[in-house]
């Protein structure tokens, strides 16, 4: 009673505080920074209780000496600082609760001692790096590696290796990313309330006499140093430190609970409005601007101010054709249109180039754009500018409004002439200048960022020139050019393209010259145009087979008795005939990879047709896999494969044809277009199942086929379903084939981002367990219906996964799972499935079940269900009896029938399979 007392009286100190803070004349800045936002302030009569800052100086603390290696180095800005525990607060973010703080460390590394460890806690416990902003631990040394861990607990972050090469090598390195030379990272995907981090040499040689560990903003990683340099200093100048530190008022664990009681209150402002907070606890907004914590100090709506009227229009600098007399060249360097050297002369302002005299130590003229780069040659052709290696490329090719780029190659430039989009500028005719009648938009990437830069013009195929001038795009004479284009005949050219005509066409042409010998000869040219036709396309068709690896294949199902009874390799004419020539009214689906067609057979069975597209004909190999794997597997839950088609410039894969989609669509997309997942009801037993077929095609995969099978791109999008809404796991394109006698196999990272197993991602590893994961993530839709990729609550993209586990832990299950499938006596096996999707989710493969686990858990589920319901019956059936004098009918096969029924299950899944 004593200790429920006290925790009143300090909630409702907080509030006083709250209120007082308002009135009173408190400092918020400290020296320079300025401002500190309530409930944070410099003394506790200032700020909420445990939002007390310290003002300290500019200042670095260390803590050096032989028996301690470790250097906390705090990072400041400014004459002075705030300071929250032992946390160096650089800003708080206005109208969230996040802040930014440095967070660094340096490890001076003494010979002889290979290990050290550094741990991290928060100032209190609703403090956390946040998980959700993109952070990445950053590590600078040499021959090290770095794991980083929860709390002091087993349970891995990630992890990351720093290698160097020698010394003078590493000094003429170019600028890099950070991508393990000198220089690694470690993604942080989870909320952090304390960490602890392991270094350890990798090697006994390395020249590391510190190593410096800082946190901060995923964009670090792009930014570009120099390793050495690195080294040499306490951080990297170019390197501004700035973790992104969640923050709640943890007085009550949600908000819900917070407004029961008016008196501990935080959110005191009027027009304020609680959110719960991830971390524990909640947090206020003002949905205008302002301090939700301070009375009065959330703002009203403003409308906006009324447009200011339109500015005079600027000076014309641009030309949309060039004048007559524009200079054409400076020096030995072209200068072609829209870039000039005078008014008129050049199409957009950014275009314009200066002609300046000879730079000592050349031998010709050069030309100077905008003062900063010196360019020795121009390419229309291919969009780039080539400049002089002494060029310092400045402020021309940073910020979101430059039309420049670096090409990824010394001395190259990416340019655009403007920063449209391609399908923009075709809207806006009066901004296209793509001007000639045979010319072709394309648009321009950073290749730094990835980022769309702009877009440029090019002439179309068949056709060269200059695409910014009138008709400046002419028609290329390929006869005039053998080398480049074959022609086994008689060349003829034409408007952007050419044709060759047989030489025994020709002659016979010559030797006919009377009236009955022109229809003979119309006939010849018919015959031997057709003939001529069949034999082009079965050379063709006999290059497409060896190109898409036919007779490998080939060699596949006739060395393979089971693949050769079920996979056919079919004619092209046959696919043909069953799709109506590929008929755009047969299409089923399209996708990233391809377009699927309905096809009926010769034998009248209905297939499914699946033609990848050109951009991915070079995945020839993933094709060949998929084939190879799926004519070794007979599974009622795994999609059959008929056999494919070899003879067309893409390959072609038959399938047996699913009608009811995919079982992301059931789960997803009905509930996008009818408004609300209750439009198409998926009950309990409907879920249940549909797992259990899904468990026991990745078990078939992974124990019971003839090698161990990793499927490696398990998701809903894969699972389709048929008529009867049976579960069939499709898209074998990424899996592996792993022998017995190996645990896992070492291979690029391949899957879809929120089903991707973490220690695969981080270790390149793969084993059976990878397949779990992927699993536990299908179990979570099923439980949630919600997508893998998610939407919290502050408007954030997260992954399903971690949203559920940390549901799981802070929030009760019917607030976590859909609403379909409570009550009516399944919460029980609502919360087993729960249990086991964590399991599955676990961030240790050790610590994951096996598929064969997992599968015979969801059968006893069932198994739960019907015994369930056989009790409720029995005990209806004895109040009926008791109604009718006690009389007790034979039981037979019903009731007790169930039970054994179930109890045989169990034993035989105990027994090996």
């Amino acid at each position: 009673m004593v200790s429920l007392v006290l925790a009143v009286l300090v909630l409702q100190s907080a509030t006083t505080a709250a209120v007082t803070a308002a009135r009173r004349n408190c400092s918020d800045t400290c020296d320079g920074y300025d401002k500190i936002p309530y409930p944070f302030g410099l003394g506790s009569s200032c700020s909420l209780p445990g939002f007390s800052l310290t003002c300290v100086g500019n200042t670095s603390f260390y803590r050096e000496g032989e028996s301690i290696p470790l250097v906390v180095h705090h990072h400041a800005h400014g004459p002075g600082y705030p300071l929250l525990g032992n946390l160096p607060i650089k800003y708080f973010s206005k109208g969230d609760n996040y802040l930014s703080a440095t967070i660094s460390y340096s490890v001076r590394m003494i010979p002889g001692v290979r290990d050290y460890s550094v741990h991290w806690e928060a100032p209190a416990r609703h403090f956390a790096v946040s998980g959700s902003s993109f952070m990445s631990l950053f590590i600078v040394g040499c021959g090290i590696k770095a794991t980083l861990f929860v709390g002091n607990s087993t349970v891995e972050v990630g992890s990351c290796s720093v290698t160097c090469v020698e010394a003078k090598i590493m000094e003429k390195l170019p600028e890099e990313v950070c991508d393990g030379i000198g220089c690694c990272f470690i993604d942080i995907q989870v909320n952090l309330r304390a960490f602890t981090l392991n270094i350890s040499r990798t090697s006994d040689s390395a020249r590391s006499k510190k190593v410096y560990a800082f946190i901060s903003g995923d964009n670090n990683k792009y930014l570009l140093f120099r390793p050495i340099d690195a080294l040499r200093s306490m951080l990297p100048e170019d390197l501004d430190p700035d973790a992104t530190v969640e923050w709640a008022i943890p007085y009550q664990p949600n908000c819900k609970r917070a407004m029961e009681d008016r008196a501990s209150y935080a959110c005191v402002a009027n027009r304020s409005k609680c959110q719960d907070s991830l971390i524990g606890g909640y947090f206020c907004v003002c949905k205008w601007g302002g301090n939700p914590y301070v009375h009065g100090e959330c703002q009203k709506y403003q409308p906006p101010p009324p447009p200011p009227p339109p500015p005079a229009p600027p000076a014309v600098y641009g030309s949309i054709q060039p004048r007559k007399d524009c200079p054409m060249s400076c020096g030995n360097v072209s200068i072609p249109f829209p870039f000039g050297t005078e008014v008129g002369c050049f199409a957009n302002e950014h275009l314009f180039l200066a002609c300046s005299p000879p730079l000592p130590g050349t031998v010709i003229q050069v030309l100077e754009l905008t003062s900063r780069l010196v360019v020795t040659d121009i390419s229309i052709e291919d969009g780039i500018l080539r400049v002089h290696e002494e060029s310092e490329a400045s402020d021309i090719l940073s910020g979101s409004d430059s039309l420049y780029a670096l090409s990824g190659k010394w001395g190259v430039v990416k340019w655009v002439v403007n920063k449209m989009t391609c399908k923009q500028a075709k809207l806006n005719v009066n901004n296209d200048i793509c001007f000639s009648s045979h010319s072709d938009c394309v648009d321009v990437t950073n290749d730094g960022t990835l980022q769309h830069l702009g877009y440029r013009c090019k002439c179309s195929s068949g056709f060269e020139g200059n695409p910014y001038i009138k008709d400046g795009c002419t028609d290329i004479n390929e006869c005039l050019q053998p080398d480049k284009y074959t022609c086994n005949g008689i060349c003829h050219n034409k408007l952007g393209s050419y044709t060759c005509t047989s030489t025994v066409i020709l002659g016979v042409t010559i030797g006919l010259s009377s009236g009955g010998g022109i229809i003979f000869l119309a006939a010849i040219v018919v015959i031997l145009t057709r003939r001529w036709n069949r034999v082009i396309q079965k050379r063709l068709r006999k290059r497409y087979f060896r190109k898409n690896k036919g007779i490998l294949l080939e060699q596949l199902i006739s060395s393979d008795k089971s693949v050769s009874d079920g996979t056919k390799i079919f004619s092209l004419e046959e696919l043909e005939k069953a799709t109506n020539s590929f008929d755009q009214a047969r299409v089923v689906g399209r996708g990233g990879h391809g377009t699927v067609y309905k096809g009926i057979l010769t034998d009248q069975r209905v297939v499914a047709i699946k033609k990848s597209t050109l951009s991915v004909i070079s995945e020839i190999d993933e094709f060949i896999n998929e084939v190879s794997i799926l004519s070794q597997i007979n599974h009622r839950n795994v999609v059959k494969l008929h056999g494919c088609c070899l003879e067309s410039e893409v390959p072609l894969l038959v399938y047996e044809f699913i009608s009811n989609g995919t079982l992301y669509d059931l789960l997803h997309r009905t509930s996008e277009q009818n408004g609300s997942s209750l439009s198409l009801p998926l009950s309990w037993e409907e879920r249940l199942r549909i797992s259990i077929e899904i468990a026991g095609a990745l078990t078939y995969l992974h124990s019971a086929a003839s090698v161990l099978i990793l499927h490696r791109d398990i998701k809903s999008m894969n699972v389709l379903l048929n008529d009867s809404y049976t579960a069939k796991v499709s898209d074998f394109g990424a899996s592996r084939l792993i022998p017995i006698d190996q645990t896992h196999l070492v291979t690029a990272v391949q899957g879809t981002f929120g089903y991707l197993d973490p220690e695969y991602y981080y270790t390149g590893q793969l084993n059976e367990k990878s397949d779990v994961y992927s699993f536990g993530v299908i179990l979570v839709e099923l439980l949630t219906r919600r997508k893998p990729i998610i939407q919290n609550e502050h408007g954030e993209k997260q992954n399903l996964s971690n949203y559920f586990l940390w549901a799981m832990r802070e929030r009760p299950l019917e607030e976590t799972v859909d609403a379909q499938i409570q009550g009516d006596g399944r919460d029980e096996g609502v919360l087993s499935m729960a249990r086991l999707a964590e399991e599955c989710l676990s961030l240790t493969r050790e610590e994951r079940p096996t598929m064969k686990d997992v599968e015979m858990r969801l059968q006893l589920l069932t198994g739960r269900r019907v015994a369930s319901r056989a009790r409720q019956d029995e005990e209806a059936q004895h109040a009926e009896d008791d109604e009718h004098g006690g009389v007790v009918p034979v039981v037979g096969q019903h009731g007790s029938r169930q039970l054994s029924q179930e109890q045989e299950f169990v034993s035989s899944q105990r027994a090996p399979r």
